[in-house]
């Protein structure tokens, strides 16, 4: 081999190397094993934002929707906004002796498994707990309970329960142009009330069920009061009705986890041109939990099936997540 030869040889050998490094280093997505899932997001993200690309997706298009529980943070054992009402419920139970015969003998039984309330009793604690006061009365009083509130199991805030990749992925779209949507069915003043430091998700990019809510005077000033009545169920067929009331635009990118998500991929990559569906399959009982077609939280079975024929990406958290949750402050 002549010495120009060997030195070229070497030259692109350097390059791979660096071209490697700086692939490493510049992983938008490294708490995500390598793998189909991976590799399906990077490779649909780089068509449609890559100039020229026949699959090119303008900046105003880029609109993904993210479910919340059990997409981007842990809604086992209990939905994290029924442990707040639960809280609630408690909390001003001294307030009214009427719940002592009725709403608080079902809720021990329901906490703990054995009773399973039924749709009017869950409007009544959530009724109960969520109306009469300002949305952003509301909101504060979400904060404050986020702070100190913590899981049965991990002992950790609920807020750091958050699934780490999925936190890459929403920073990953943004830097690519997307904005990024949390479409859930629990409510849209308890989203709201999240900080939006830890999603990065401002509130009016927030969609969710919600109450009424009613204009007066208060001591003449004009305020909003949440009612105890149900406005809008953001949940199953409820989700693309409302992204279109809400958002005026069907997603490019949909991401779930459950049934309740079903139709919001349905409709995402029905549409035109390039579209991404997403379910996270919870696969991992020793890091998290695993369940799907039998869970009273979180059942995914008929979007499961689904999958396939649909070409959604299914990402199994025990096999193509690194890590699930943000390491330990």
């Amino acid at each position: 081999m002549t010495s120009v030869l060997l030195r070229q040889c070497l030259l692109i050998s350097l390059l791979q190397v660096g071209l490697v490094s700086i692939a490493a280093a510049e992983d938008p997505l490294p708490s995500w094993n390598d793998g189909p899932a991976k590799q399906a997001i990077l490779q649909f993200v780089a068509k449609v934002t890559t100039p020229g690309s026949p699959d090119f997706v303008p900046v105003p298009d880029r609109i993904a929707t993210f479910d919340n529980d059990g997409t981007l943070w842990c809604e086992q054992p209990s939905y994290v906004q029924w442990v707040f009402a639960v809280d609630r419920l408690k909390e001003l139970a001294p307030q009214h002796p009427e719940w002592k015969d009725t709403l608080l003998p079902l809720l021990s039984g329901e906490m703990s498994g054995k009773v399973k309330f039924s749709e009017h009793e869950i409007a009544v604690v959530v009724g109960s707990t969520h109306s009469g006061m300002t949305p952003d009365e509301f909101e504060t009083i979400v904060s404050g309970w986020l702070k100190t509130a913590k899981h049965p199991r991990f002992d950790r805030l609920y807020t750091e329960l958050v699934y780490q990749p999925m936190l890459e992925l929403l920073a990953y779209l943004r830097g690519q142009g997307f904005k990024t949507f949390i479409v859930s069915g629990g409510g849209i003043d308890f989203i709201r009330g999240i900080p939006e430091e830890i999603y990065g998700v401002p509130p009016y990019q927030v969609v969710g069920s919600s109450g009424r809510v009613k204009f007066e005077f208060r001591d003449d000033i004009p305020v909003l009061i949440k009612g105890a009545a149900v406005q809008s169920i953001d949940d199953g067929p409820g989700k693309p009705e409302n992204i279109e009331l809400h958002i005026g635009q069907r997603p490019v990118m949909a991401f779930g986890n459950s049934d309740g998500d079903l139709q919001m991929l349905q409709w995402t990559t029905a549409g035109k041109g390039p579209r991404f569906g997403l379910l996270v399959h919870h696969t991992d009982a020793e890091r998290e939990y695993a369940y799907d077609r039998d869970s009273r939280v979180g059942k995914l079975n008929v979007a499961l099936d689904q999958a396939p024929s649909h070409g959604w990406t299914v990402v199994s958290m025990k096999t193509d997540w690194k890590q699930i949750f943000p390491l330990e402050k």
